[in-house]
Protein backbone atom coordinates (compact mmCIF):
# COMPACT_ATOMS: atom_id res chain seq x y z
CA UNK A 1 0.00 0.00 0.00
CA UNK A 2 2.58 2.48 0.82
CA UNK A 3 4.22 1.28 -2.20
CA UNK A 4 1.05 2.69 -4.30
CA UNK A 5 1.13 5.78 -2.35
CA UNK A 6 4.81 6.35 -3.48
CA UNK A 7 4.50 5.49 -6.92
CA UNK A 8 1.14 7.98 -7.01
CA UNK A 9 2.61 10.15 -5.24
CA UNK A 10 6.02 10.51 -8.02
CA UNK A 11 3.36 10.25 -10.87
CA UNK A 12 2.02 13.52 -9.67
CA UNK A 13 5.08 15.09 -8.91
CA UNK A 14 6.18 14.12 -12.63
CA UNK A 15 3.02 15.38 -13.63
CA UNK A 16 2.91 18.78 -11.87
CA UNK A 17 6.99 19.30 -12.81
CA UNK A 18 6.28 18.33 -16.79
CA UNK A 19 3.02 21.22 -16.74
CA UNK A 20 5.31 23.44 -14.96
CA UNK A 21 7.89 23.39 -17.51
CA UNK A 22 5.34 23.49 -20.26
CA UNK A 23 3.71 26.90 -18.78
CA UNK A 24 6.67 28.40 -18.26
CA UNK A 25 7.99 27.10 -21.65
CA UNK A 26 4.93 29.23 -23.27
CA UNK A 27 5.26 31.60 -21.33
CA UNK A 28 8.89 32.29 -22.52
CA UNK A 29 8.01 31.39 -26.28
CA UNK A 30 5.01 33.35 -26.47
CA UNK A 31 6.17 37.05 -27.57
CA UNK A 32 8.35 34.72 -30.37
CA UNK A 33 5.32 33.17 -31.76
CA UNK A 34 3.31 36.55 -30.98
CA UNK A 35 6.15 38.19 -33.41
CA UNK A 36 5.83 35.40 -36.63
CA UNK A 37 2.27 35.69 -36.15
CA UNK A 38 2.38 39.69 -36.69
CA UNK A 39 4.45 39.29 -39.39
CA UNK A 40 2.32 36.93 -41.68
CA UNK A 41 -0.48 40.08 -40.92
CA UNK A 42 -1.76 42.93 -42.82
CA UNK A 43 -1.72 46.46 -40.89
CA UNK A 44 -5.16 46.45 -41.36
CA UNK A 45 -5.60 43.56 -39.52
CA UNK A 46 -3.00 44.20 -36.90
CA UNK A 47 -5.19 45.74 -34.10
CA UNK A 48 -8.98 43.89 -34.60
CA UNK A 49 -7.70 40.50 -34.93
CA UNK A 50 -5.93 37.86 -33.07
CA UNK A 51 -5.62 33.98 -33.89
CA UNK A 52 -8.07 34.61 -36.57
CA UNK A 53 -6.67 36.48 -39.79
CA UNK A 54 -5.78 36.29 -43.38
CA UNK A 55 -1.94 35.17 -43.66
CA UNK A 56 -0.16 37.57 -46.25
CA UNK A 57 3.29 37.85 -47.22
CA UNK A 58 3.31 41.43 -48.37
CA UNK A 59 5.25 42.42 -45.07
CA UNK A 60 7.95 40.04 -46.34
CA UNK A 61 8.20 41.78 -49.72
CA UNK A 62 8.01 44.58 -48.36
CA UNK A 63 11.59 44.13 -46.01
CA UNK A 64 12.90 41.75 -48.40
CA UNK A 65 12.15 42.50 -52.22
CA UNK A 66 14.50 45.22 -53.59
CA UNK A 67 15.83 46.70 -49.85
CA UNK A 68 19.19 47.10 -48.41
CA UNK A 69 17.97 44.43 -45.45
CA UNK A 70 20.42 41.95 -46.20
CA UNK A 71 23.20 44.37 -46.42
CA UNK A 72 22.31 45.78 -42.96
CA UNK A 73 22.00 42.11 -41.75
CA UNK A 74 25.18 40.96 -43.30
CA UNK A 75 27.33 44.26 -41.70
CA UNK A 76 25.52 43.48 -38.67
CA UNK A 77 27.22 39.77 -38.38
CA UNK A 78 30.63 41.47 -39.48
CA UNK A 79 30.24 43.70 -36.34
CA UNK A 80 29.00 41.33 -34.02
CA UNK A 81 31.08 38.38 -34.97
CA UNK A 82 34.70 40.35 -35.29
CA UNK A 83 33.37 42.35 -31.62
CA UNK A 84 33.66 38.51 -30.09
CA UNK A 85 36.43 37.15 -31.84
CA UNK A 86 38.49 40.27 -30.48
CA UNK A 87 36.64 39.59 -27.25
CA UNK A 88 37.74 35.96 -26.77
CA UNK A 89 41.38 36.83 -28.04
CA UNK A 90 42.08 39.64 -25.98
CA UNK A 91 39.23 38.90 -23.17
CA UNK A 92 40.71 35.34 -22.34
CA UNK A 93 44.77 36.38 -21.65
CA UNK A 94 43.06 39.13 -19.40
CA UNK A 95 40.79 36.75 -17.41
CA UNK A 96 43.92 34.36 -17.04
CA UNK A 97 46.19 37.03 -15.53
CA UNK A 98 43.61 38.49 -13.00
CA UNK A 99 43.49 34.63 -11.63
CA UNK A 100 46.36 33.66 -11.69
CA UNK A 101 48.75 36.75 -11.25
CA UNK A 102 48.87 38.91 -7.78
CA UNK A 103 49.54 42.73 -8.07
CA UNK A 104 48.23 45.91 -6.32
CA UNK A 105 44.71 46.96 -6.95
CA UNK A 106 44.18 43.73 -8.97
CA UNK A 107 40.12 43.73 -7.37
CA UNK A 108 39.89 47.53 -8.27
CA UNK A 109 41.48 46.90 -12.05
CA UNK A 110 38.66 43.62 -12.36
CA UNK A 111 35.91 45.84 -10.71
CA UNK A 112 36.65 48.91 -13.39
CA UNK A 113 36.40 46.51 -16.12
CA UNK A 114 33.40 45.09 -15.18
CA UNK A 115 31.80 48.84 -14.24
CA UNK A 116 32.13 49.62 -17.93
CA UNK A 117 29.32 47.30 -18.33
CA UNK A 118 27.23 49.10 -16.02
CA UNK A 119 27.70 52.66 -17.41
CA UNK A 120 25.13 53.50 -20.11
CA UNK A 121 25.91 53.69 -23.51
CA UNK A 122 24.43 57.12 -24.00
CA UNK A 123 26.55 58.52 -20.91
CA UNK A 124 30.00 57.57 -23.24
CA UNK A 125 28.48 58.10 -26.79
CA UNK A 126 28.96 61.59 -26.95
CA UNK A 127 33.15 61.41 -26.78
CA UNK A 128 33.19 58.61 -28.54
CA UNK A 129 31.73 60.17 -31.21
CA UNK A 130 33.78 62.84 -31.10
CA UNK A 131 37.15 61.08 -30.97
CA UNK A 132 35.93 58.73 -33.68
CA UNK A 133 35.45 61.76 -36.06
CA UNK A 134 38.65 63.46 -35.50
CA UNK A 135 40.72 59.81 -36.02
CA UNK A 136 38.52 58.91 -38.92
CA UNK A 137 36.84 56.38 -37.23
CA UNK A 138 33.08 56.95 -37.87
CA UNK A 139 31.15 54.96 -40.15
CA UNK A 140 33.73 52.01 -39.84
CA UNK A 141 33.72 48.32 -39.23
CA UNK A 142 36.82 48.37 -37.21
CA UNK A 143 35.32 51.44 -35.24
CA UNK A 144 31.80 49.99 -34.33
CA UNK A 145 34.22 46.89 -33.33
CA UNK A 146 36.42 48.52 -31.21
CA UNK A 147 33.69 50.69 -29.28
CA UNK A 148 31.90 47.21 -28.98
CA UNK A 149 34.08 45.81 -26.67
CA UNK A 150 32.65 48.37 -23.98
CA UNK A 151 29.52 45.84 -23.86
CA UNK A 152 31.00 42.22 -24.97
CA UNK A 153 34.23 42.38 -23.16
CA UNK A 154 33.98 42.88 -19.71
CA UNK A 155 31.46 40.04 -19.32
CA UNK A 156 33.46 37.52 -20.69
CA UNK A 157 36.05 38.56 -18.81
CA UNK A 158 34.69 38.05 -15.19
CA UNK A 159 32.91 34.56 -16.50
CA UNK A 160 36.16 33.22 -18.03
CA UNK A 161 38.30 34.45 -15.00
CA UNK A 162 35.68 32.30 -12.34
CA UNK A 163 36.66 29.26 -14.30
CA UNK A 164 40.39 29.86 -14.12
CA UNK A 165 39.81 30.58 -10.24
CA UNK A 166 38.21 26.75 -10.13
CA UNK A 167 41.25 25.46 -12.20
CA UNK A 168 43.97 23.78 -9.61
CA UNK A 169 47.54 25.46 -10.44
CA UNK A 170 49.07 22.02 -9.82
CA UNK A 171 47.57 21.59 -13.01
CA UNK A 172 49.66 23.69 -14.67
CA UNK A 173 52.55 22.95 -12.50
CA UNK A 174 51.99 19.10 -13.71
CA UNK A 175 52.36 20.30 -17.45
CA UNK A 176 55.58 21.75 -16.87
CA UNK A 177 56.55 19.01 -15.79
CA UNK A 178 55.64 17.23 -18.81
CA UNK A 179 57.62 19.47 -20.73
CA UNK A 180 54.98 21.65 -22.13
CA UNK A 181 55.90 25.47 -22.76
CA UNK A 182 53.46 27.96 -21.11
CA UNK A 183 51.53 28.48 -24.55
CA UNK A 184 50.95 24.44 -24.93
CA UNK A 185 49.94 24.20 -21.18
CA UNK A 186 47.37 27.51 -22.10
CA UNK A 187 46.22 26.25 -25.33
CA UNK A 188 46.14 22.50 -24.78
CA UNK A 189 45.34 21.92 -21.56
CA UNK A 190 43.33 25.22 -19.49
CA UNK A 191 41.67 26.34 -22.76
CA UNK A 192 39.47 23.07 -23.29
CA UNK A 193 38.80 23.00 -19.17
CA UNK A 194 37.05 26.39 -19.88
CA UNK A 195 35.23 25.82 -22.78
CA UNK A 196 31.66 25.41 -21.47
CA UNK A 197 32.04 29.07 -19.54
CA UNK A 198 34.01 30.26 -22.37
CA UNK A 199 31.31 28.97 -25.07
CA UNK A 200 28.39 30.30 -22.75
CA UNK A 201 30.06 33.93 -22.16
CA UNK A 202 31.06 33.98 -25.70
CA UNK A 203 27.47 33.67 -26.95
CA UNK A 204 25.73 35.67 -24.71
CA UNK A 205 28.76 38.79 -26.02
CA UNK A 206 27.52 37.93 -29.43
CA UNK A 207 24.05 38.63 -28.32
CA UNK A 208 24.88 41.75 -27.34
CA UNK A 209 26.61 42.96 -29.84
CA UNK A 210 23.97 41.69 -32.31
CA UNK A 211 21.36 43.84 -29.89
CA UNK A 212 23.17 46.76 -29.95
CA UNK A 213 21.25 49.71 -30.66
CA UNK A 214 22.80 52.89 -29.65
CA UNK A 215 26.28 52.50 -30.88
CA UNK A 216 25.27 51.81 -34.61
CA UNK A 217 22.88 54.75 -33.87
CA UNK A 218 25.23 57.44 -33.90
CA UNK A 219 28.57 55.74 -34.76
CA UNK A 220 27.18 54.81 -37.92
CA UNK A 221 26.33 56.75 -41.29
CA UNK A 222 25.28 55.73 -44.86
CA UNK A 223 27.75 52.70 -45.21
CA UNK A 224 27.42 50.79 -42.13
CA UNK A 225 23.74 50.15 -41.14
CA UNK A 226 23.17 47.66 -38.60
CA UNK A 227 19.50 45.70 -38.60
CA UNK A 228 18.65 47.58 -35.26
CA UNK A 229 18.82 50.86 -37.34
CA UNK A 230 17.43 49.10 -40.79
CA UNK A 231 14.10 48.18 -38.82
CA UNK A 232 13.63 51.88 -37.53
CA UNK A 233 12.09 52.60 -41.39
CA UNK A 234 9.19 50.73 -40.82
CA UNK A 235 8.06 53.42 -38.16
CA UNK A 236 6.89 56.05 -40.06
CA UNK A 237 6.25 59.76 -38.29
CA UNK A 238 2.38 59.18 -38.96
CA UNK A 239 1.90 55.50 -38.25
CA UNK A 240 4.28 52.00 -37.29
CA UNK A 241 4.58 49.04 -39.92
CA UNK A 242 4.09 46.42 -37.28
CA UNK A 243 4.07 43.79 -39.62
CA UNK A 244 7.60 44.50 -41.21
CA UNK A 245 9.08 45.55 -37.76
CA UNK A 246 7.72 41.66 -36.74
CA UNK A 247 9.31 40.55 -40.12
CA UNK A 248 12.73 41.86 -39.74
CA UNK A 249 12.97 41.29 -36.34
CA UNK A 250 12.05 37.47 -36.84
CA UNK A 251 14.96 37.02 -39.31
CA UNK A 252 17.00 39.38 -37.20
CA UNK A 253 16.67 36.70 -33.57
CA UNK A 254 17.29 33.79 -36.38
CA UNK A 255 21.02 33.87 -36.20
CA UNK A 256 21.10 34.16 -32.04
CA UNK A 257 18.67 31.09 -32.36
CA UNK A 258 20.65 28.94 -34.97
CA UNK A 259 24.18 29.62 -32.63
CA UNK A 260 22.49 28.69 -29.33
CA UNK A 261 21.24 25.64 -30.84
CA UNK A 262 24.19 24.28 -32.28
CA UNK A 263 26.82 25.35 -28.88
CA UNK A 264 23.59 23.99 -26.90
CA UNK A 265 25.66 21.15 -25.01
CA UNK A 266 28.18 23.83 -24.17
CA UNK A 267 25.73 26.21 -23.34
CA UNK A 268 23.99 24.24 -21.08
CA UNK A 269 26.98 23.16 -19.04
CA UNK A 270 28.55 26.32 -18.62
CA UNK A 271 25.29 28.07 -17.72
CA UNK A 272 24.78 25.16 -15.27
CA UNK A 273 28.58 25.00 -13.88
CA UNK A 274 28.05 28.81 -13.14
CA UNK A 275 24.54 27.97 -11.17
CA UNK A 276 26.56 25.53 -9.15
CA UNK A 277 29.08 28.33 -8.25
CA UNK A 278 26.67 31.05 -7.37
Amino acid sequence: MEKRKVSIGNILEAIGRNLGLTLFAMFALFPLIWMVICAFKSDAQMYNTVFRFTPTLENFKAVLVGTDYFKAFFQNLIVAGGAVIITVLAGVPCAYALARYNFKKKEDVAFQILSFKFAPEIMVILPIFLIFQKIHLYDTYFGLIWVYQLITMPLLIWVVRGYFEDISVEVEQAAQLDGYAWYEIFLKTLVPLIKPGLVASALLAFIFAWNSFTFPLILSGFKIQTITITALRYIASDTVHYGQVAVASTIAVLPEVIVALFIQKHLVRGLSFGAVKG
